[in-house]
């Protein structure tokens, strides 16, 4: 075999899509990740890369596809990838968290093997372990509904990806550091768009081209690590139509709020003066803003875009009726043909409500984060682990977390305890989750596993009487939600997906250090109509990396 053919076998084996004995067609990626150096903000640093590219490749697949993705990690340190708003439907085993698997050694290679069944819509994917986020290593992920599903638009001139986060100039090593001696991570130095900063006068590439009168797709994510941020087109307004998964009511927006872990997609259309146009990401809720540009580029223009750029909104309760102002489209399919709103979500009772109290203190004179006064640690052994060979007893407890979470401290938080912390959920039972926030910052919760309905946010402390408020007819079902200062936010989901589902702060500094916990769901007996065995190249570390691998269940 030539050079030739060497290079397009490479070519053909880290992207291909076939079908398998009339199965759902497989799409098979290899990435190699390795260290190299950047200036996403003009400073040279350490950066993780995927296949030399930093925002990493985009896996861009159809609904029912089946994803393969090999990953060589030829990093320092132990690996993992977590793909963040992919339900992994009967399959946690392909989570990638430090609760679910074992981390991928240096120098050596995993395959993820996982079916983005039942999905649509716009996420991405990064690193989990030791604050690797930090450096990069994050990319789009992308599933686009199957041919004969319709979709509640005309099919746009092209479909683009927007990775939109805020940047440190410390390396991830340093940060790390930080945190694991009891300090804070403090401000970002700057946002990042697609890696880049942009100058924002004029002598940028272009990072978009767009042809008069075409519309465009943009898929936004706030990929960040603190900050919420605020998006807008200059010169154009933007038609939202999907957050998470969820084909949403169209309405026109001048700018969007996008939380930290939140997607959503938008249509522009290139109806303005052919020149240069930016895109403005800043962050939020910060004392002295953030800003970065992307150019985007009318085909042939040679005019340079305005200095002037649009300003961002102001407070938090600009962005919560924003927030109200997003509704599922109730008539629109998603990823299957029937109508999004025949699932009414509104009409079953609920089977049980979690209060979920938020909280930071010191224990042992370093900073921890908490949910009810617990502040999660990974053990050794993953916990998904412990459960499957059943030595959960040696590794866990269950309910630590308490459902009616009351704090008695004198300055109304209790105590931080340090431990596993994982909630055991009832099989299909229809779940309430109220999550308080007492603090002066906005927070954003994801939830693996699960899309859920985000049926309320309020200022002030929940109680009962506050269900009347609940939107039971048309909120959004999605995967992430944010929660202002000194409000609530309450999401409701049936637990119908067997499995370890992670529950966790979207602000890597707070996730690092604890406020995190880990829903277990398991069917009263087991079947693989259920969940699916452990995979046969599943790692094995901790206390059970030399037992032998249980029998695998074949009902």
């Amino acid at each position: 075999m030539n050079n030739k053919m060497r290079c397009v076998l490479a070519i053909l084996l880290a992207m291909t899509c076939i079908s398998v004995n009339g199965e759902d067609p497989y799409l098979f990626y290899e990435w190699k990740v390795t260290y190299g150096t950047l200036s996403p903000l003009g400073v040279p640093q350490k950066v993780i890369l995927i296949n030399n590219q930093f925002p990493g490749p985009r896996i861009n697949g159809t609904s029912n596809n089946n994803v393969h993705v090999n990953v060589f990690n030829q990093l320092d340190e132990p690996l993992l990838f977590t793909w963040n708003g992919i339900q992994q439907r009967k399959n946690s085993w392909q989570e990638g968290t430090l609760g679910t698997n074992c981390p991928i050694p240096p120098g050596t290679n995993y395959t993820y093997r996982f079916q983005v069944k039942d999905q649509i819509g716009s996420y991405y994917y990064y690193p989990t372990t030791g604050l690797l986020r930090a450096a990069g290593g994050y990319g789009p992920l992308t599933v686009v509904s199957r041919a004969l599903i319709p979709v509640p638009f005309d099919k746009p001139e092209d479909d683009y990806t927007v990775l939109v986060g805020d940047w440190y100039t410390k390396s991830h090593t340093e940060l790390r550091s930080m945190l694991d001696t009891g300090r804070g991570l403090g401000r970002p130095q700057g946002l990042v768009i697609n890696g880049k900063s942009g100058k924002g006068d004029g002598k940028d590439e272009p990072m978009y081209t767009l042809t008069p009168g075409k519309t465009y797709r943009f898929r936004f994510c706030n990929v960040g690590m603190k900050d919420s941020i605020n998006v807008r087109f200059q010169g154009h307004t933007m038609r939202l139509v999907e957050i998470e998964g969820s084909h949403v009511v169209q309405n026109v927006y001048d700018s969007l709020d996008i939380h930290l872990g939140q997607c959503l997609s938008v249509l522009v259309t290139a109806d303005k003066e052919p020149k240069d146009y930016f895109i403005v990401a800043s962050t939020r809720f910060t004392k002295e803003p953030h800003t970065a540009t992307a150019t985007i580029r009318y085909a042939n223009s040679k005019s340079p875009a305005s200095p002037q750029l649009p300003k961002a909104p102001e407070g938090w309760e600009w962005s919560l009726n924003q927030f109200r102002s997003f509704r599922w489209n109730l008539t629109n399919s998603a990823a299957r043909p029937n109508p999004q709103g025949s699932y009414h979500y509104g009409k079953i009772n609920i089977s049980r409500t979690i209060k979920l109290v938020t909280s930071a203190g010191k224990v042992d004179g370093k900073l921890r984060y908490a949910i009810n006064g617990i502040s999660h640690v990974d053990p050794p052994t993953p916990i998904r682990l412990a459960q499957h060979y059943g030595v959960s007893d040696k590794v866990f407890k269950y309910d630590l977390i308490k459902d009616d979470y009351k704090p008695t401290g004198e300055d109304g938080q209790d105590k931080i305890t340090l431990g596993p912390s994982v909630i055991n959920g009832t099989w299909k039972s229809f779940v309430e989750f109220v999550i308080e926030n007492p603090g002066k910052s906005v927070q954003s919760f994801h939830m693996s596993g699960y899309a859920f309905f985000a049926v309320s946010i309020e200022p002030g402390r929940w109680s009962p009487e506050k269900r009347k408020n609940y939107n039971l007819l048309d909120a959004v079902s999605r995967n992430t939600i944010q929660v202002y200062p000194n409000s609530f936010a309450v999401i409701m989901t049936a637990l119908d997906n067997a499995g370890l589902w992670n529950i966790r702060s979207n602000s890597m500094e707070k996730h690092y250090l604890g406020q995190q916990f880990y829903l277990s769901v398991h069917a009263a007996t087991v079947s693989l109509q259920d969940e699916y065995n452990m995979p046969d190249n599943n790692l094995l570390c901790g206390i059970v990396k030399d037992l032998p691998k249980p029998t695998p269940f074949r009902a």
